[in-house]
């Protein structure tokens, strides 16, 4: 039983794993942080495009 825990102790095969999963979380966060810089702009636009459409209509409504 202790030889197993101590060959247990030593694998350190599992250390490659969370290297991974963390390399791989930093370009994915990167990647998300570089698209919407490219698209915030659009999204601003076609928010504030809407957002007049809503006025507009609350304004008819009211007449």
């Amino acid at each position: 039983m202790l030889g197993q825990l101590r060959i247990f102790r030593r694998d350190d095969s599992g250390a490659v794993t969370v290297d991974w999963v963390v390399l791989t979380a930093a370009i994915v966060g990167l990647n998300i942080i570089a698209i919407m810089s490219m698209i915030k702009d659009g999204l601003r636009d076609n928010g504030d495009y809407i957002n007049g459409k809503i006025d507009e209509a609350r304004a008819d409504m009211s007449r």
